[in-house]
């Protein structure tokens, strides 16, 4: 990948590439995450894909993307560490496929696709009112559908007792007593200091020519419009934790299974932060406790024991937690923690193998081969690449996963703490 700095807080991502038929082209708007402003976060990607300037309605932008070959377009957020990020994608048919000759199907999808995140459809002004409310109101059946995954709620609910009153802790959606306070002049002028002071990154993913490529961003009179900033962002570092105070939750809802959900800390300390490749060490210390197949949890909470439907863990890179996830029948929530803690307790020991940390060194290294498979999942890592100022390559990566040691997941595994415990029951 080549990044090519526009303007300052303005990067161009450029990932040439001839896997794929397709050209995907994406803008992330990244700020960080703030109580006060997650809820207005959450509505800007669903008021500007509503219509731009040019393209009214929806159905215009729909009628448009048809026309170009059956280009398409998607938009959301995402939590990334203590950064929120708006996304926006536009796929388009790469121009060495397109019938008519003469076309610039590049050209044409970045114009769009700018449009539609820099010049929204405005009346009076500001954004339109009727937009804003249905919009509103989405936002806030999608809040209030949070408890129907049940296995996602409890995660959430877990990442909340963690993180009280921390960014990390807030729904991604925001707060439907947030919605109450929102019109559509205040959220037309929180959009319009968002441009100002967040991160921007364009991607452009496919069989493209850099030259040609920035020679379009540049004259693109969206992008031309934006302002130099300082980017607001949080630059996402593996930080050093405190070893916390255990607590237990527990919350009742209709549920035909129990979800166990244990929020850990990993108490890395100023000393470990030196080693360079502590994020791989915590990655296959979790591979082994449980996140694979023959993961310690899935081998003796599910299946030996019996006692739980699911039981799985992942890793979080920037907060230094690990997840662990288990399904179990309400009645067996002592039993199936006991388990839990000993599987802990197991891997602080050292009880496992060589030839147990060389499987699951394949099976990581296998899923790193897997991400140039997919545009978005290569855009998606390297936008991850750009959050902590890092330049790894996919190569490198899975060269760090090969060279961890036992002496080193036993390292992390002396630090893993466990910080909150919670279980939804009915």
């Amino acid at each position: 990948m080549e990044v090519i700095k526009i303007k300052n807080g303005i990067n161009l991502n450029l990932i040439k590439t001839d896997k794929f038929k397709t050209n995907l082209l994406s803008v992330f708007l990244t700020v960080p995450l703030n109580e006060n402003t997650i809820t207005k976060n959450a509505l800007i990607p669903a008021i500007l894909r509503r219509g731009s300037n040019n393209l009214k309605t929806q159905e215009e932008i729909s009628k448009t993307l048809e026309g170009m070959y059956g280009a398409d377009f998607d938009c959301g957020l995402n939590k990334n560490g203590d950064n929120h990020v708006i996304k926006f994608y536009l796929e388009s048919l790469n121009d060495d496929f397109i019938p008519e000759q003469g076309e610039n199907m590049l050209k044409e999808s970045i114009e769009k696709l700018t449009e539609i995140v820099f010049n929204p459809y405005l009346e009076d002004g500001i954004f339109k009112e009727e937009y804003v409310n249905q919009e509103k109101e989405n936002i806030k059946q999608r809040i209030e559908a949070r408890k129907d995954n049940k296995a996602a709620y409890a995660r959430s609910r877990c990442v909340e007792e963690m993180y009280k009153d921390e960014p990390a802790g807030f729904f991604n959606y925001g707060y439907i007593e947030d919605l109450e306070k929102i019109n559509s002049k205040t959220l037309y002028e929180y959009y319009q200091n968002l441009l100002k002071e967040c991160k921007i990154d364009i991607f452009v993913s496919g069989k493209v020519d850099i030259e040609d490529t920035l020679k379009i961003i540049k004259e693109n009179s969206h992008i031309s419009n934006l302002n130099q900033r300082n980017a607001n962002f949080i630059v996402n570092k593996i930080v050093s934790r405190e070893a916390p105070q255990e607590k237990k939750v527990e919350e009742k809802l209709d549920v035909a299974q129990g979800k166990i959900v244990i929020g850990c800390d990993i108490t890395f300390n100023e000393n470990d932060l030196r080693d360079e490749n502590l994020k791989c060490e915590a990655m296959l210390y979790n591979s082994l406790l449980g996140g694979s197949a023959n993961s310690k949890l899935f081998q003796n909470v599910r299946e030996k024991a019996s006692l739980a439907y699911t039981a799985s863990s992942s890793y979080v890179r920037y907060k230094s937690n690990i997840f662990i996830n288990a399904g179990i029948e309400i009645e067996n929530f002592e039993k199936a923690l006991d388990i839990i803690r000993k599987q802990i307790e197991d891997l602080k020991n050292g009880e496992f193998t060589e030839e147990q940390i060389q499987n699951e060194k394949k099976g990581i290294i296998s899923q790193i081969n897997t991400i140039d498979d997919e545009q978005d999942t290569e855009i998606i890592y390297f936008l991850g690449q750009e959050l902590t100022d890092t330049n790894e390559t996919i190569d490198q990566y899975k060269e760090n996963i090969s060279k961890v040691t036992k002496e080193q997941i036993q390292n992390v595994a002396k630090k893993v703490k466990i910080n909150t415990i919670y279980f939804l029951k009915d």
